[in-house]
């Protein structure tokens, strides 16, 4: 007997918060749609069910309005009527990190635990790509579905689904599996999410609307249930969506129309779904396509922002909260009511059309103001946790000793170079005339020093004398106390910080008794340690070599310059020369050089042209798509000056590469080149808990001439005996030119329009002025799952050292809370519960091998295993946990009293 087909008609609004309006030009719309929708609801009874686009700060937003109507948002969300979650905020999945994805998840699930009810439902509708650990983050948050708009199969102009052969699936609905094995069920809005939009009343109207959309739905649907999305971008509700269906039951007798939602709709596919449906592994990123719609290259659209995100992601993950745990550990308070703030703050610049800097200028004016104010958040609790644990430290008798307390949160043992300034001496206005203290302050010379551990040995350090500054200081029971200090940096080696942990240090009056060593830079173009030479040649470029294997990258950190007639979506390369700096003289100069640390600065003063042809502006108002362009750049030439500084430390394995880019051009993209010459079809790179294998050519559908990734952290590439690693500071995208496997990676794009669906200048995203970028440079053997990927994590995540007194303390000086082992392993996050003082660490796998755990958090009486979302697994007696973990498997283990 054959199933009755049913329609089934979600009404919803996908709202982005902001993207071609502010944020609260946006939210003037959205507390429209809010107020109409609840009145709706009362008013007519066969309005049954909207779907508020899966994130719940749409709620936040709204009730900041209209804080009076709260009860009637709760009554129909814990009716059914009312549909929110899971997540915070729709996120783009490849620029945030995997710690923000799972906090997306858990505040979402929170926040809809207020309400009473959430939608069990993994909802990407216009995500740019999903990385593949999606499945396993979504099983882990008790959700077995997800549905998306792009990733899978091929979408065009205003995302209509092209006719191939090649589908990856033949149906809207597949399997999608995770690397570690878990799978979820995948719904592709194939027809897109608007595909039931503005249902006719009229009934001749409906009929001709309803004979093309259910043949549309129908031909990738796997079962009889078809799913209608009756709404759209920022879309008011269908008010007289009960009566449209009316019409339609009419029209069509032997098809079921459903006012519905997303519980019921997927309760029926699955009744119904067949034997044959498509496995789809890993990341959703559209490279069964012509490549021109992936959306990649918004990972380059205003990378000041992807900078500031990864800057604030990491001080939170990796310091902030490890450092609260440690002053938990100590004592003190878990500042969690702040944490909670920050990331909130944060992660309202993690929606598709923020983080990806698509949007008009407005919008990114104001996500820098929120990354400031979560930097300036977490600066204050990883200085204040800092402070307090020191206090707490019995640094000794030495009258005139300064202890420097270094902390590492990186969750992993590490030796590192600390540069940190320092007061030797300060006046406070209680004790001299202010206006007298710097004077004063000038004329006293700088001592001889030397530097020790707690153990008395020596440690070899450079230390280089500043100015006179003003300070304050503010007792907790007192009131301010203003002075002046003469101020120095210091730079040391600190050696074998444990995973989890502090040392101390002690500056002292005294003669160094270290043997003079080495400096890093020779001849004045060679920088060279222990492990790595570089050799600095007249156009700046340089020759890499690796001392352990003698591997050699000639002709490294090029900078090649191509035109960009795209928008803030999609790269489009102008037609005519591309300008390198190949062979162009640069100025190389010494900037520092010790034993400790070397840096050369290199200076090129580079001739380009000075924006795209006059044609552009004419393409761009015509709104001509940005494959179809065709202008060039013009005639006129503008110099951009860039500044390049090589860093080498002692025992570095890696090189410190920093470029401050003048940017004075318009329309253009900028990448610096590491040509490999290594024989690998494929490569590697940091993604959302994962380190992804990616192939280096694209496939055959493939007609885009760029063919640009995402990345976290790093890209790497092999050839099973030698290779080399490009680690990043926020600098999200790169490309693996085939000519000589080169690793390219993007360091500024300048556009002039957001692009989409109609003309929005966007003047700020061409970055006029000053850009700086950051990355270093990592030969090694082997492929990326040795030593490299630690020292590439490493390198995104700070030391802490903090400048204390001598006193007494109850702690010792060096102290480590945390020990673990395991192979490929990396830790993702330490902190405590939301709802308990339980420690909970993080790690992922990071090869497709097994891996034993094994860790303890000193004196926890018990263990357990969680979930991400911080439920309770199974539990085990005693501090030291031992557990396997399953090639690339995402394990959360807590530890507490009280488990």
């Amino acid at each position: 007997m054959t199933k009755k087909k049913s329609a089934h008609i979600i009404s919803h609004s996908h709202w982005d918060r902001e993207w071609y309006m502010s944020f609260e030009q946006h939210r003037y719309y959205l507390v429209k749609l809010m107020d109409t929708l609840l009145d709706l609801f009362k008013k007519d009874s066969q309005f049954q069910s909207f779907h508020l686009d899966g994130q719940t700060i749409i709620l936040e937003d709204y009730l900041e309005i209209k804080p009076e109507r709260r009860e009637e948002l709760k009554e129909l969300i814990q009716n059914k009527k009312l549909h929110i979650g899971p997540w915070y905020v729709l996120q783009d999945a490849f620029l945030t990190s995997g710690e923000a994805n799972v906090r997306n998840l858990l505040y979402g699930f929170q926040d809809a635990k207020e309400f009473g009810a959430i939608s069990k439902l993994g909802y990407f509708p216009d995500t740019f790509g999903i990385y593949g650990q999606a499945p396993q983050l979504l099983k882990q948050a008790g959700i077995d579905t997800a549905a998306f708009g792009r990733g899978v199969k091929p979408t065009g102009f205003n995302n209509t689904v092209s006719d191939m052969k090649s589908f990856e699936s033949p149906y809207s609905e597949m399997q999608w599996v995770a690397p570690d094995g878990s799978s979820v069920l995948g719904i592709l809005f194939a027809n897109w999410y608007s595909n039931g939009n503005e249902v006719p009343t009229d009934p001749e109207e409906a009929r001709s609307f309803w004979e093309r959309k259910l043949q549309e739905a129908e031909k990738y649907a796997s079962t009889p249930h078809l799913l209608f999305m009756n709404g759209c971008d920022h879309q008011p509700v269908q008010q007289d969506v009960g009566a449209a269906i009316h019409i339609a039951k009419e029209l069509y007798p032997d098809i079921e129309f459903i006012h519905s939602n997303f519980d019921d709709y997927i309760q029926a596919v699955k009744e119904g779904l067949p034997d044959n449906l498509q496995t789809i592994r890993g990341e959703l990123r559209n490279q069964r396509t012509d490549g021109w719609s992936t959306l990649v290259n918004t990972a380059s659209s205003r990378i000041y922002l992807k900078q500031m995100n990864q800057e604030c992601q990491t001080l939170l993950e990796k310091v902030a909260e490890p450092l609260s745990v440690l002053s938990h550990l100590t004592g003190g308070e878990y500042p969690r009511d702040y944490l909670r703030y920050a990331w909130k703050t944060l992660m309202k610049n993690h929606p598709h059309d923020s983080i990806c800097g698509c949007s008009v200028d407005e919008v990114h004016q104001e996500m820098e103001i929120r990354f400031k104010k979560v930097k300036q958040t977490a600066d204050m609790i990883i200085n204040d946790k800092a402070m307090e644990i020191a206090s707490k430290i019995n640094t000794g008798e030495m009258d005139k000793a300064i202890p420097l307390v270094v902390f590492n949160t990186s969750g992993k043992n590490r030796s590192v170079i600390v540069e940190k300034e320092i007061e030797l001496e300060k006046v406070y206005f209680s004790e001299m005339a202010f206006s007298e203290i710097p004077a004063f302050l000038k004329t006293q010379k700088l001592p001889a020093y030397h530097l020790t551990n707690s153990k008395g040995q020596e440690i070899l350090f450079t230390i280089e004398e500043l100015d006179v500054r003003f300070g304050y200081d503010l007792p907790e029971d007192a009131f301010r106390r203003p002075y002046y200090a003469k101020r120095a940096k210091i730079t040391f080696i600190a050696e074998n910080l444990s995973h989890l942990g502090y040392q101390t240090f002690f500056l002292q009056n005294g003669v160094h008794q270290h043997v003079e060593e080495e400096s890093i830079i020779k001849q004045g173009t060679i920088l060279e340690n222990e492990f790595l030479q570089v050799d600095v040649h007249e156009d700046g470029s340089y020759t890499l070599c690796d001392k352990l294997s003698g591997k050699v990258y000639p002709n490294q950190g090029s900078y090649e310059n191509t035109g960009d007639i795209g928008n803030e979506y999609m790269f489009k390369k102008a037609e005519g020369r591309v300008y390198t700096t190949k062979g162009l003289q640069a100025e190389i100069k010494t900037i520092e050089n010790s034993s400790i640390k070397g840096t050369i600065a290199i200076t090129h003063y580079w001739e380009i042209p000075e924006k795209a042809a006059a044609t552009f502006e004419g393409e761009k108002e015509r709104l001509i798509w940005h494959r179809d362009r065709v202008s060039g750049r013009s005639e006129r030439k503008v110099t951009i000056k860039v500044i390049t500084y090589l860093t080498l430390e002692k025992g570095g394995k890696g090189l410190k590469v920093k470029a401050v880019i003048d940017n004075q051009a318009m329309d253009h993209r900028i990448r610096v080149l590491y040509p490999t010459n290594l024989s690998a079809n494929f490569h590697y790179a940091d993604s959302v808990f994962e380190i992804a294998k990616r192939p280096n050519s694209p496939e055959s559908e493939w007609e885009n001439p760029s063919f640009d990734h995402h990345q976290h952290a790093f890209v790497s590439i092999s050839d099973g005996q030698s290779g080399l690693t490009i680690a990043n500071k926020g600098l999200q995208e790169y490309e693996i030119v085939s000519e000589g496997n080169t690793i390219a990676v993007t360091l500024l794009r300048s556009v002039s329009e957001l692009g989409d669906w109609g003309w929005f200048p966007t003047p700020e995203a061409q970055c006029i002025g000053i850009n700086s970028a950051e990355w270093m440079v990592i030969p090694h053997e082997g492929d990326i799952t040795g030593e490299a990927f630690e020292i590439a994590y490493h390198y995104q995540t700070p030391v802490v050292a903090v400048q204390t007194d001598v006193h007494k303390g109850h702690l010792p000086c060096d102290q480590t809370f945390f020990a673990w082992e395991g192979e490929h392993l990396a830790v993702s996050s330490i902190k405590l519960a939301e709802s308990s003082n339980d420690v909970l660490i993080r790690w992922f796998n990071t090869t497709n091998h097994d891996s034993l755990l094994t860790a303890e958090i000193i004196g926890a009486p018990k263990h357990y295993e969680s979930t991400i979302l911080e439920e309770k697994r199974e539990t085990f007696t005693g501090s030291n946990a031992s557990i396997t973990v399953r090639p690339f498997e995402i394990k959360t283990i807590g530890w507490g009293e009280h488990v």
